[in-house]
């Protein structure tokens, strides 16, 4: 029995659609890390990536539990002295609600140069729209 081990030129990517409207924000999260890495896929091979593209609509309506929406915060650093920045999840929310998703998918990829390769396949749209229509993405039904 030999094992497989795929080859970045034989990998078929698909588009997978994922609607984010009163979803919790880690599962969303951690659906969309596994489908970008591949490991959906029965030729997931570690060092290669084989993960399809996902879009994430609805990105405005996304919850969290418990008291987070006060007390989670995003931080980030200007260079210079004293510049440390902080916003509260509902801070991030009203100005950009994209960039909440993709931090938190971010955090569940490898710190890796295959896993900002795996990143850019995210797309992350604050309303119902997206401009992929054309891939003809495959909708997940997420419970809950």
């Amino acid at each position: 029995m030999k094992t497989y081990h795929a080859k970045p030129g034989e990998v078929e990517r698909e588009w997978v659609l994922i609607d984010a409207e009163n979803q919790v924000l880690g599962r969303v999260a951690s659906l969309a890390a596994n489908i970008l890495r591949g490991k959906t896929k029965p030729q997931y091979t570690p060092h290669v990536d084989v993960g399809d593209f996902v879009v994430i609509v609805n990105a405005d309506k996304i919850r969290v539990t418990g008291n987070k929406v006060n007390n989670k915060e995003y931080f980030r650093h200007t260079g210079h002295p004293g510049g440390l920045k902080s916003e509260t999840f509902a801070e991030a929310m009203e100005r950009h609600p994209e960039r909440v998703i993709q931090h938190a998918v971010k955090g569940m990829l490898p710190k890796t140069t295959l896993g900002r390769a795996q990143g850019k396949k995210l797309k992350v749209y604050a309303g119902p729209d997206h401009p992929h229509a054309a891939q003809n993405p495959r909708k997940i039904e997420m419970e809950g």
